[in-house]
């Protein structure tokens, strides 16, 4: 039996049965009595308490009198739900003597929107949604594997230990040897940062690089996340416009004290940015002194010819800072990431953390570390990746067909397709009607950044979906469409 947390005071002139009945009393009043489960006996509590059933008896039989419980035969005693539903009323009625809304501190991204995610996607018959998983596909033998072998020695103390404001030096030295290589990448231990996933680097990179008034240049269309953060700052964050091959660079970023981009595919249109422009932007950093944040979310998710090497591969300096994840792969709910810079910078960025979250759990990182040093990690990334890549494929072809109007070639990549639909189309009525017949697609007005965004793009995502659901769910997607079209033409 866990502990009640009641206490008596045996120096007290109250009875002990009325020191009982009167914790139990405020036990229901405040809510810390399930009233689905029973109270503990009168020969439990009395051995908690060390005193004597007839102690406990007398406070029950108070409690029952008042109707505050009630007895069940072989079953014990409950709590009156009646008596729950009232206690909360009387709470709900009192209400809160502080006025919150006007204590909080307030943040300039209040009026961009959020991007809003179903919580019960799993549920929907076409579930066409981004930044999910099909948990199917997650390698959750070796997962467990790796959990328990890092539960044991000589994996203990690193799984289990406050290492303060230190990463695993194993998972650490699979990213350098593992990970980085196939982007081109050479990185010191020292360089390299463990985060709870790439939203965190990005947090800890603003909180360490910008404040008021500072210029950040971020990708229009772009990932939203990344506008709320650098605004939480204070920065002043403008759009640069992307075409077919990524950012369209200005003639300068004097002024721009940084630049974020996604390179490999863009977020959200999978665009890749050209290697001249590549380059471009480089050399238009180098002479502004203006950082450059490559968000490299999703490379692995190439389907087609080679991958471009990362921006850092191609950074001479050394100055680029370069954020992995393993959250589109294995999975979002993990949180494990890692960022790549200067020693200095890291060491900052590791003082941050160790203020925020201290550092990312220890057990997670070191499981990370044995799956990928097995083997299993790059297993399962090669059949997740010939998977996705037939999705793609098959998305890619259904959309010519569903849906009603021309489709541009996608590019091959990323785990997500980027819709463009007729300048009539509304994509948050088409996302709504979609949702009541069993389907989940992404607005995309919501990643521009100009006062009145284009609403004719719609993001349709493939990670989550099984794939023997997406030809019925595209077929669906293509009706609503249709009919929404049919009805704007009236």
């Amino acid at each position: 039996m866990p502990r009640t947390m009641i206490e008596i005071d045996r120096s007290s002139s109250e009875p002990l049965y009325r020191q009982v009945r009167r914790v139990v009393e405020h036990g229901i009043a405040v809510g810390i009595f399930d009233a689905r489960r029973r109270l503990p006996s009168s020969r439990e509590l009395a051995g908690e308490l060390s005193v004597s059933r007839n102690t406990i008896n007398l406070a029950y039989q108070e409690l029952l009198t008042e109707g505050l419980v009630l007895s069940h035969e072989r079953r014990g005693i409950f709590v009156n739900p009646e008596m729950l539903a009232a206690a909360e009323a009387d709470v709900q009625a009192s209400g809160p003597m502080i006025d919150w809304s006007s204590r909080m501190r307030r943040y300039p991204d209040e009026g961009v929107m959020d991007v809003e995610k179903t919580a019960d996607w799993h549920r929907y018959p076409y579930p066409f949604v981004a930044g999910q998983i099909d948990v199917s596909s997650f390698p959750a033998t070796a997962w467990v594997r790796s959990l328990r072998d890092a539960l044991y020695q000589p994996h203990t103390y690193a799984s289990l230990q406050d290492s303060v404001g230190a990463d695993d030096p194993m998972l650490i030295e699979m990213i350098r040897r593992q990970i980085l290589p196939a982007r081109g990448i050479e990185a010191k231990p020292q360089e390299i940062l463990i985060t709870t996933g790439s939203q965190q680097g990005l947090d800890l990179l603003g909180r360490t690089l910008l404040g008021p008034h500072q210029r950040v240049g971020i990708e229009n269309p772009g990932y939203l996340d990344a506008r709320h953060i650098f605004m939480r700052t204070g920065a002043q964050v403008y759009g640069i416009d992307v075409d077919q091959d990524g950012l369209r660079l200005p003639d300068t970023l004097s002024g721009t004290a940084l630049v974020y981009v996604t390179p490999s595919h863009h977020h959200p249109t999978n665009v890749t940015l050209s290697m001249e422009r590549r380059r471009r932007l480089l050399r238009l950093a180098a002479a502004s002194g203006t950082v450059v944040i490559e968000d490299d979310y999703d490379s692995e998710f190439r389907y087609e010819g080679s991958p471009s090497p990362a921006l850092k591969a191609l950074d001479s300096t050394g100055d680029v800072l370069y954020l992995g994840t393993f959250s589109k792969f294995l999975s979002p709910g993990l949180r494990l990431g890692f960022l790549v810079g200067p020693e200095e910078l890291i060491r900052e960025l590791r003082r941050v953390r160790r203020y925020q979250v201290r550092h990312p759990p220890g057990h997670m990182q070191r499981a990370l570390a044995l799956m990928i040093d097995s083997g299993d990690y790059h297993r399962a990334l090669r059949q997740h990746r010939s998977k996705m890549k037939s999705k793609w494929k098959m998305l890619s072809e259904l959309s010519v067909r569903c849906l009603p109007w021309q489709q541009n070639a996608y590019p091959p990549g990323g785990v997500s397709l980027w819709m463009t639909g007729p300048d009539q189309l509304d994509c948050r009525v088409l996302v709504s009607r979609a949702e009541e017949r069993g389907v989940l697609i992404e607005r995309g007005d919501i990643y521009y950044m100009q006062p009145d965004p284009p609403r004719n793009y719609f993001r349709i995502g493939y990670g989550a979906i099984p794939t023997r659901a997406i030809a019925e769910g595209m077929a669906v997607l293509g009706e609503v469409a249709r009919t929404l079209l049919a009805e704007d033409a009236r």
